[in-house]
């Protein structure tokens, strides 16, 4: 089976179901110096992976326990990682970084509705579905993904350039540090560049927990004000006022591709209903007159 990826316990690799045709992605993981924790968390995170069912989140296809092997099948994503795409295309034209928030905002919000926080949200954990479709992403890797029905939570995890000031100044969190992350790969999309980097971890850190950033003019000049203002609206330091994944997605520059769809669909809709009653006038009396519909009102602004 081609091998795709190798972790430090971990080999993922290309397989098929032989019933069914279906293209899988096999990840076999060495029981033999599995360190006790990473059991745990990989039981909980198939535990969850099972519970989800979104048109946005990798599927877990099966599940099986060998004594030397745990096999974790997940659905085969043959556009492989948003990373590689990103390092490919540099940065994000709207239209595209626009479509691929919206499909992340859904994925995030339908998590967060079941109470589940998956704290490593980063282009390396979302996959695309084709190798020409820039924006049909899903969400993968659960791995520090947990359920929050009960508490707050206080464990120090995630990605460095990623992780929520909150986590970095050990203070209890929650949903909102998903919505931090977001923020900061809307930003990698648009700018081609991670709004907090530094070689030293301690600087990037301190960057991170003042929110210290900014939209470099040579690189943002001809991105929207929209689109800075949903960023500058998920990178708040104080959690209690960050946007909410439904709020995000209610935000003007996400709401702008569902209105312009809408807008569009009215217009042909109306080219076709005008053409129809042309066709209508000139028909012979014995065929029936087609019924008309007035095109739905605008929605308001």
């Amino acid at each position: 089976m081609l091998q795709l990826g190798k972790g430090a316990f971990s080999i993922v690799r290309k397989g098929r179901n032989k019933v069914t045709k279906q293209l899988v992605a096999i990840k076999c993981i060495s029981r033999k110096q599995l360190p006790n924790e990473d059991e745990i968390a990989l039981k909980q995170e198939v535990e969850i992976l099972r519970r989800l069912d979104h048109r946005n989140i990798v599927k877990c296809v099966d599940f099986f326990e060998e004594p030397d092997c745990y096999y974790l099948v997940m659905e085969f994503m043959e556009g492989g990682e948003l990373f590689d795409r990103i390092v490919q295309k540099t940065c994000y034209n709207e239209r595209d970084a626009r479509d691929l928030v919206n499909c992340l905002l859904n994925a995030i919000l339908y998590c967060h509705n079941s109470n589940i926080v998956h704290r490593d949200l980063k282009p390396e954990n979302l996959l695309l579905a084709s190798t020409d479709d820039d924006a049909d992403i899903k969400l993968a890797d659960f791995g520090f993904a947990v359920s929050t029905e009960r508490s707050m939570l206080n464990t120090q995890c995630g990605t460095p350039n990623y992780v929520a000031p909150e986590i970095l100044n050990n203070e209890e969190y929650g949903k909102p540090v998903d919505m931090w992350s977001i923020g900061v790969i809307t930003f990698i999309l648009l700018g081609g560049y991670p709004p907090f980097d530094d070689d030293n971890q301690h600087r990037l850190f301190r960057k991170i927990k003042r929110a210290d950033y900014e939209f470099h003019e040579e690189y943002w000049s001809a991105v929207s004000a929209e689109a800075k203002d949903l960023i500058t609206k998920l990178l708040v330091v104080d959690p209690s006022r960050r946007l909410t994944a439904e709020e995000a997605l209610n935000h003007a520059w996400v709401r702008y591709l569902i209105i312009l769809f809408s807008s569009l669909f009215r217009i042909l809709n109306c080219t076709f209903l005008t053409s129809i009653g042309t066709l209508s006038n000139s028909l012979p009396p014995f065929f029936p007159t087609p019924h008309l519909v007035p095109p739905p009102p605008s929605p308001p602004d």
